[in-house]
């Protein structure tokens, strides 16, 4: 369990845990450059086995007590999170074999392959069997085909049926999918959030279509705080710099304080999850560092979780209980001696 600081944005001090899953079947993983320099305030931490808010502080050195390292959190300031990168789309295959396939308008709004939706079966299969499905509370998707479909595949019902008196997140064969529709009875609400899409500019595949689109493919998913029908974040010319790509991470981090629930899933791209993480971990052992923010798998799961250290949330403890119920007498003993230092020494 660690917890790592960074000091450089003026925004609430967060802490995330890790855990991970990584969809069967995917490719061998590339090496990375190093990290960019942190950002600055903002932590991360391990989430402990029982998920109160327990983190220790960065690496410790040699020789010093461990118990130095740790520190405790009011639980009712903390908020779970499970990250996503979608599965495998159409522009990952074609981009490994041609970098230069990305500049092509054939991957516009890049969609699912047969084989990401083959990791989209195997994530929700994991999110069930371990219990996950039943603890999330909101699904929040970058409004890219790839992400919503990865997003109703993942944490969405089962197939979808005529006369089921709820819409569908997904009507069949949404975007060439050649997938059944989605039900999306049992299911938490979704929503659609710009601020977690992937750099933006220049890539066809990272431009998205009409809301009005969108919604005809996703009846079921929330596009309201979506401002403008078309994609007018998206340029042809212009390529989204990372450092913008990191302010937009910790700008999305911040905004998730304004959501009152606890436990949610979000699901979005790899750079996003990249730039956004890599402000994290950097007082912290490399081990936690890379474990937070090294690259994510298509179809990657890890579960973090954020701590409000400044004040931003507004969330009250449902759990904390007042005592003293009903009013007695509780002055501790050590108290007690402090009151009557005189009769605490002739004991």
């Amino acid at each position: 369990m660690t917890i790592l600081f960074l000091s450089n944005y003026n925004i609430p001090n967060l802490h995330f845990t890790s855990s991970s899953f990584v969809a069967p079947p995917f490719s061998s993983f590339k090496k990375y450059p190093t990290p960019p320099p942190p950002l600055k305030r903002f932590s991360l931490i391990r989430d402990p086995p029982n998920r109160f808010s327990v983190i220790c502080f960065s690496s410790v050195p040699d020789g010093m007590d461990t118990a130095a390292g740790t520190s405790l959190y009011p639980f009712h300031r903390s908020k779970t999170i499970h990250l996503v990168r979608h599965a495998q789309g159409i522009h990952n295959v074609e981009g490994e074999k041609n970098h230069d396939a990305y500049l092509s308008y054939d991957l516009f709004d890049a969609h699912l392959t047969p084989l990401g939706w083959q990791q989209v079966s195997n994530l929700h299969k994991h999110v069930h069997e371990t219990g996950l499905a039943k603890k999330i509370e909101l699904v929040i998707t970058s409004p890219l085909l790839r992400t919503m479909q990865t997003a109703v595949g993942v944490f969405g019902g089962e197939g979808y049926a005529d006369g089921i008196d709820a819409p569908p997140l997904m009507v069949a064969n949404a975007g060439n999918s050649n997938h059944a529709a989605i039900s999306s009875l049992n299911s938490p609400p979704f929503i659609a959030v710009e601020l977690c899409r992937e750099h933006l500019g220049v890539h066809p595949c990272d431009k998205r279509r009409s809301i009005t689109e969108y919604k005809s493919l996703f009846p079921a998913i929330d596009f309201s705080l979506i401002e403008s029908n078309d994609d007018i974040l998206w340029t042809a010319d212009v390529r989204e710099a990372n450092e913008e790509v990191a302010k937009r991470g910790m700008k999305f981090v911040n905004w998730l304080w304004t959501r009152k629930e606890k436990e949610i899933a979000v699901v979005t791209h790899s750079g996003f999850l990249y730039h956004t993480l890599s402000a994290f971990g950097n007082d912290c052992h490399p081990s936690i560092k890379s474990e937070i923010c090294t690259h994510f798998a298509n179809c990657e799961l890890r579960s973090m979780v954020i701590v409000d250290r400044s004040m931003i949330g507004s969330d009250v403890p449902t759990t904390n209980y007042p005592g003293k119920i009903p009013s007695g007498l509780d002055l501790p003993s050590d108290v007690a001696a402090e009151k009557h230092p005189k009769q605490g020494a002739s004991q």
